[in-house]
């Protein structure tokens, strides 16, 4: 009897202390988790940001207007911001690269854009970049005030622009997809 009295004794100690035990296992496991993750954090050097107010960018987009061209907001090794203006230009190729996706966002004006097809006679310019004179069973696009466009890479594409037209381009650089 005494020997089942024991084993009771046992069973009902487990049993109520083993959630306790497994609580404060998991809590010292959280703990030392969230501890090492805030040491990781705190070794890391602080990420920079940068701020293009609304009004920054508007004088950045007139002075573009008054002189066309581009201003490289933002080079990095991940990706490139690139505000543009442009007025009365074509691209006289098709272009498509094998390591960067390009985000277009127009702010005024408006752009045509050629997209994906099958290019033709296409030449390898750099590592990842590529051009081609043409290309069949293309799309075509045109894109006003406010529009957004994304290109995946890989997807040929040209521009055309007979008016004028102010955008900013982001574009991701990194490897080719598998």
């Amino acid at each position: 009897m005494k020997n089942d009295a024991v084993k009771d004794s046992s069973r009902r100690n487990f049993i109520l202390t083993a959630p306790v035990a497994a609580a404060a296992g998991i809590a010292l496991a959280d703990a030392t988790l969230f501890t090492s993750h805030a040491a990781a954090q705190a070794d890391a050097p602080a990420a920079a940001y940068q701020l293009f107010t609304a009004k920054t960018l508007e004088e950045d987009s007139k002075a573009l207007q008054a002189a066309p061209g581009n201003n490289n907001l933002v080079t990095s090794k991940d990706f490139v911001v690139v505000l543009t203006t442009e007025t009365a230009k074509s691209a006289k190729e098709f272009e498509w690269h094998e390591y960067r996706d390009h985000v277009f966002q127009i702010h005024e004006g408006s752009t045509v854009y050629e997209l994906g097809g099958t290019p033709k006679n296409g030449r390898n310019t750099k590592p990842g970049e590529w051009l081609a004179p043409a290309a069949e069973g293309t799309t075509t696009v045109t894109l006003n005030k406010g529009d957004m466009l994304v290109i995946p890479r890989g997807m040929p594409h040209r521009r055309s622009t007979t008016g004028s037209v102010s955008f900013l381009m982001f574009s991701t650089i990194g490897t080719p997809k598998a």
